[in-house]
């Protein structure tokens, strides 16, 4: 008799591999490889993770009731259209086992977050990579790659790793343009670090369309990576539809009492914001300096596209951080094999993250 087989797409899938931790022989490991929070939690989300180590018996509450009630205070939303998650990721992946299959597109932009094709493959539908234009989402390649077949269409926005996002009129003309039936899924995971005029998380869209979620997390500038916490903003029906397939105590207790604390501590991730924007700025002044391209706008993090130079390129420059016991995030995986993504961190990292990028180019 033959062996179980996985249904067609799941040995397709090339695991995701997240940032890099440790370097051999290296005790201090300056670690800017996976966008976590450069100043870690807030106090007061430690202070309630701890608090609930006595009830660890007990299970979760699996409306996530308090959390969503929080979210909807902080964010202006109605709370009975929030779903929370384990991670954002969870939520990517429940829409995409609820609205696409066999036969059925799955879009995103060809710099988009791994998990999008993961999520096609993993139900058997089909990934669509649509080219972007100078690292930005193109809404016309979008709007004309779009078809009967297109079920999904998850869009970055901000965009991880490039750095970039599109203003709110261009999410509009997407979802204007877009067929009724295509489910337009904003992933809004770097949202809270964009603090420009011209660019909404996508909130308002959902509360004016029947095809629009915004999805969300709490692993960035709340820092609550290792809880594994996200939530999704959607229409009535999706978030019915998404109730009726998330397990029923998919996050656990921890997390949402960490993460209604985060939520509250406003003055911290205030400060978390203004440390990460003037970093940003100087960490991509330096590294222009270097002669090394960025391209980044927004975010916790920069794309730095390095020389056409075997000895001066970014996988050397890789190696070389490493030996200094730097951790960065190389982008060949996501078509960008010029390229290293840098999270900004604390000062005491950014800096020698930049000496030694000066050593490595000559300078």
């Amino acid at each position: 008799m033959s062996a179980p087989q996985p249904k067609p797409g799941i040995l397709e899938i090339s695991p995701y591999v997240g940032g890099e931790s440790e370097i051999a022989g290296v005790s201090r490991v300056i670690k800017l490889a996976s966008n976590e929070g450069a100043l870690g939690p807030s106090p007061k989300a430690m202070q309630a993770y701890i608090e609930q180590a006595e009830t660890l018996h007990r299970y979760p509450d699996g409306a996530a009731s308090a959390l969503r009630k929080g979210l909807a205070a902080a964010y202006g939303l109605d709370a009975e259209r929030i779903v929370c998650g384990a991670g954002s990721d969870e939520l990517l992946d429940m829409l995409a086992r609820a609205y696409a299959g066999p036969g059925d597109e799955v879009m995103f932009t060809e710099h988009g977050f791994l998990m999008y094709p993961i999520a096609a493959k993993g139900v058997g539908a089909t990934p669509v990579a649509v080219p972007e234009k100078n690292l930005y989402a193109d809404v016309d390649a979008l709007l004309e790659r779009a078809g009967p077949k297109t079920k999904i269409l998850y869009l970055a926005n901000p965009n991880n790793p490039t750095g970039t996002y599109l203003p709110d009129g261009e999410i509009r003309r997407l979802r204007e343009g877009l067929p009724a039936h295509v489910l337009l899924v904003i992933d809004a995971a770097y949202a809270e670090y964009v603090t420009r005029n011209d660019y909404s998380a996508g909130g308002q869209l959902v509360d004016e369309c029947d095809n629009v979620v915004m999805t969300r997390t709490f692993s960035k500038i709340y820092a609550l990576g290792g809880l594994r916490l996200g939530w999704a903003y959607c229409p009535a029906s999706v978030a019915d539809v998404l109730n009726r397939l998330r397990g029923p105590f998919n996050v656990a207790t921890p997390a949402l009492a960490a993460g209604l604390a985060a939520l509250a501590d406003v003055a911290f991730t205030d400060a978390v914001r203004a440390h990460t924007a003037t970093w940003l700025d100087w960490t991509k002044g330096e590294l222009t300096k270097l002669g090394i391209e960025v391209p980044s706008q927004v975010g916790n993090f920069v794309l730095a596209r390095f020389p056409d130079n075997p000895e001066h390129d970014a996988e050397a420059a890789d190696v070389f951080l490493k030996s200094r016991g730097i951790i960065v995030r190389r982008m060949a995986g996501y078509g960008l094999p010029d390229c290293l993504r840098i999270t900004i961190g604390r000062e005491d990292e950014m800096r020698p993250l930049i000496e030694a990028l000066g050593e490595f180019m000559g300078q």
